[in-house]
């Protein structure tokens, strides 16, 4: 008799309907055969399958770290040992719609893990990275078996859609690290695609979990000077803005909207440090009462920021959080994520 894990059904139920529009790198993958027209397409959705749930042995409770070491080795068996065609609709005889989902679902069982974790304390983090790597070496097993499928080109880009996108609420650098290090290496990606992996994870190495943020200098409305390192917190939000941008004003009502933060800056548990990276510093002045006055805003005059390449900022917003040391706790991540995560703290 098997059950299914307490906490892989509860991170199901927390990514429902998580999808997102966008799509994903166009490159990789080995080529493969077209369709052979319409009755072969209807075919194939006659035959599509469900993504195969993990079952976990009765012998492991539910929550124990064996059933979570259980499903993070074989959450994806079923799906690339079964049977079934991969066409525009569908990856391996599993629809988009449902494949995507299963992914969601378990990017959030490797969240999970990571908010278990610390930089003192990394094996969960450890862990589920290591599940990444081998969903990778699953998937590169199954391509070479059959050289002329679709399924590792329609796969990496489905991960990389989720994983590494700037507009994927469920993107996760450290998590992609792993999966896009087995595509720069791999035998079944295009020669042409390998360069651009390997950058794409000279990347992700960057202010991974557990690393020390870089120090930086910046300066004040004032012209005062400041630097990361020299800010006295338990947690540091680092948040990279724009004047003006919309989705950096979105972020900001967030942070204001939620009761603890005040709270959090005026016991010192909790530091925000906004700052401006470009040139156009009377712009910034002429924004800053759009900015709380609790926070740290302050500009980089250095340009350091943006030329050096200590930070990889891909997209402007972007948040990052850090402990008291200043070491990486996440980065790049989405607001809710990192607002959680400190409501938690604040709570405890």
């Amino acid at each position: 008799m098997k059950k299914q894990l307490a906490f892989y059904a509860a991170a199901c139920v927390l990514v429902a309907g998580c999808g997102f529009s966008q799509g994903g790198h166009s490159g990789s993958g080995v080529s493969g055969k077209s369709g052979n027209g319409k009755a072969e397409t209807e075919e194939a959705l006659s035959e599509l399958r469900d993504f195969p749930e993990v079952a976990v042995p009765s012998v492991y409770d539910g929550n124990s770290p064996e059933a979570r070491e259980y499903v993070l080795q074989h959450y994806w068996d079923g799906f690339f040992k079964g049977e079934g065609a991969t066409t525009p609709d569908a990856v391996l005889g599993v629809s988009n719609d449902k494949l995507e989902q299963a992914l969601a679902n378990y990017i959030q069982i490797l969240d999970v893990l990571k908010l278990q974790s610390t930089p003192d304390e990394p094996a969960p983090f450890r862990q589920a990275c290591g599940s990444v790597k081998h969903m990778f070496s699953q998937l590169e097993k199954r391509q070479l078996a059959d050289t002329s499928s679709k399924a590792y080109l329609r796969f990496t880009e489905m991960v990389s859609k989720y994983l590494y996108d700037p507009n994927s609420p469920l993107r996760d650098e450290d998590f992609y690290l792993p999966f896009v290090e087995g595509m720069a290496a791999s035998p079944c990606t295009r020669d042409d695609m390998r360069n651009a992996y390997r950058y794409e994870a000279s990347q992700c190495r960057k202010n991974g979990f557990g690393q020390t943020a870089p120090n930086f200098n910046y300066k004040d409305k004032n012209g005062n000077r400041g630097s990361l390192h020299g800010i006295s917190a338990d947690y540091t939000m680092l948040f990279f803005s724009n004047p003006g941008c919309t989705s950096c004003k979105e972020i900001i009502d967030d942070i204001n909207a939620r009761g603890f933060v005040r709270p959090m800056i005026s016991d010192k548990r909790l530091a925000i440090v906004n700052i401006y990276i470009d040139e156009e510093v009377q712009k910034w002045r002429e924004y800053l009462p759009n900015y709380p006055k609790e926070w740290i805003n302050g500009y980089d005059y250095t340009f350091s920021l943006r030329d050096a390449g200590g930070y990889d900022i891909r997209a402007i917003p972007s948040l990052y959080l850090l402990d008291s040391k200043k070491r990486v706790l996440m980065k790049d991540a989405p607001t809710a994520r990192v607002l959680n995560y400190l409501e938690t703290i604040y709570n405890q």
